[in-house]
């Protein structure tokens, strides 16, 4: 692995060069970047994927639908529609994608919209929604196009992105010199028994004097649930096998102490084929099939209703959860 980043660095640095060269001139204003009269929330990352961006959102949501007026935007990654598309009670999986569907089938009182161009998702959530109060941008850090109002930045405990490189010889999508533009920095998927010197150690690292930083940790649920049902693993008398279709999923295999004979892993955001489904039944042979809460958005229709369940999960903050909705009320209230 060392031999081949050092392969690839070359093409790193090329890389590097033409994302800050991009970023220069965003930040210069000599490429127009649009904001909005109205609080636009963007949550992101500098990295590749799996710093636990849907639990962040959904943290937001809960946050806010009771409070005000709520959208999220997201690119809608491999869904089937073009477009603007905001999402009603026909919508299908396919036609938004796992995640943005997995908020319009879990918030109800909040409203779901995709589109690849967030300039102009923005812009006709306004025009559909005139009493709209605030935007969650969903993946938007390096969408320089769209100027939110306020970004929330991730980085997950075991790949933090200063130890990163940029593509393709790591893993970030522009160079570390990106999180000036977050005005928070949340890290995610600590231990839950993190130590605060180590969180110490971390703030330091970050060096980002204007930003605040917080620390998280994923919560599984001690129940998988169909939707219509709860049990607990021990009903499973762990005869059951989990499949998962996420960036990273080791945290899930390993806290249903999963081992690769009964665990079945897909690339992230997988499209299930027929012949998929079939290797999961087979590999199952009739035992109950646990999978993640996103994976279950694009599978539970296509295998057996009794035989599937998901793990729930949510993002809980160490220490100082009081402290980073402090920091959002002030967001709202200078807005």
């Amino acid at each position: 692995m060392k031999n081949l980043r050092k392969i690839l660095f070359p093409f790193s640095l090329i890389y590097g060069i033409v994302t800050s060269i991009r970023n220069f001139l965003y930040d210069k204003g000599i490429s127009k970047s649009t904001s909005f009269d109205i609080p636009i929330i963007a949550v992101g990352n500098l990295s590749v994927g799996g710093t636990g961006k849907t639990p962040m959102v959904e943290y937001l949501i809960r946050l806010f639908s009771d409070k005000y007026k709520l959208a999220t935007l997201s690119r809608g990654y491999k869904r089937k529609s073009k477009g603007f598309y905001l999402a009603n009670s026909e919508t299908k999986m396919e036609m938004i994608g796992d995640e943005p569907f997995q908020y319009h089938s879990k918030f109800k009182n909040i409203s779901v919209a995709v589109d690849a161009n967030r300039v102009e998702g923005v812009e006709k959530l306004l025009t559909k929604i005139p009493d709209l109060e605030l935007v969650l941008l969903d993946d938007a850090f390096q969408h320089r196009k769209i100027k939110a109002g306020f970004y929330i930045m991730l980085t997950a405990y075991d790949d933090l992105f200063y130890k990163d490189l940029v593509l393709p010889a790591g893993n970030l999508r522009e160079c570390k010199s990106g999180i000036k533009r977050a005005d928070v920095v949340v890290v995610t998927k600590c231990p839950v028994d993190l130590s605060e010197d180590k969180m110490q150690e971390i703030r330091n690292r970050i060096k980002k004097e204007d930003s605040k930083i917080f620390f998280s940790t994923i919560l599984y649920s001690p129940f998988v649930t169909n939707g219509k049902e709860e049990k607990t693993f021990s009903d499973f008398s762990n005869n059951f096998i989990a499949v998962a279709g996420i960036a990273k999923p080791q945290y899930f295999y390993d806290y249903l102490k999963c081992t690769s004979e009964n665990s079945l892993t897909f690339p992230d955001h997988h499209h299930f084929s027929e012949k998929d489904i079939q290797h999961i039944l087979d590999k199952a042979q009739n035992r109950k099939i646990i999978t993640t809460e996103k994976d279950y958005m694009r599978l539970k229709n296509l295998l057996p209703k009794e035989q599937l369940y998901y793990l729930p999960i949510e993002m809980m903050f160490l220490g100082n959860e009081d402290g980073f909705e402090e920091v959002m009320d002030c967001y709202k209230v200078l807005f």
